[in-house]
């Protein structure tokens, strides 16, 4: 999971960098002033902070009970990084390609569903 971990920190960084870099290019320092690029890199951003962390506790909670399929956290880990990655780009295009958005988003669902099931699924047992 360390890798994913670090691939997902590096996107969240380009994402805030592109928020630091509209927001000077704009110059607009709260808010997104209108601007629709700029509130889109906001909400690419936005977005990502707000499922990632959540999805990784989740994932988190299924290695420290102890699992023995190391290789599914991994999948799920790289399932997470391709979807928010899609959504990121959909949503941060000036035309908008809807369906990057709704496969990250798909994809994203899809972890924290599993990664659910498998902590309750190991809970139980």
């Amino acid at each position: 999971m360390t890798s994913e971990c670090e691939h997902l920190q590096v996107v969240w960084v380009y994402l805030a960098k592109r928020v630091i870099g509209f927001r000077q290019e704009f110059k607009v320092g709260l808010g997104d002033g209108g601007n629709a690029l700029l509130n889109k890199a906001i909400r690419a951003h936005s977005n990502f902070s707000e499922y990632v962390p959540f999805t990784l506790v989740l994932i988190l909670l299924v290695e420290l009970q102890g699992t023995s399929f190391i290789a599914g956290l991994h999948v799920l880990g790289a399932t997470l990084v391709l979807g928010r990655l899609l959504h990121a780009y959909g949503v941060s295009q000036e035309v908008e390609p809807f369906k990057f958005r709704v496969f990250g988003m798909v994809l994203t669902g899809l972890v924290v569903i599993i990664a659910a099931l498998w902590g309750f699924f190991l809970a139980i047992t």
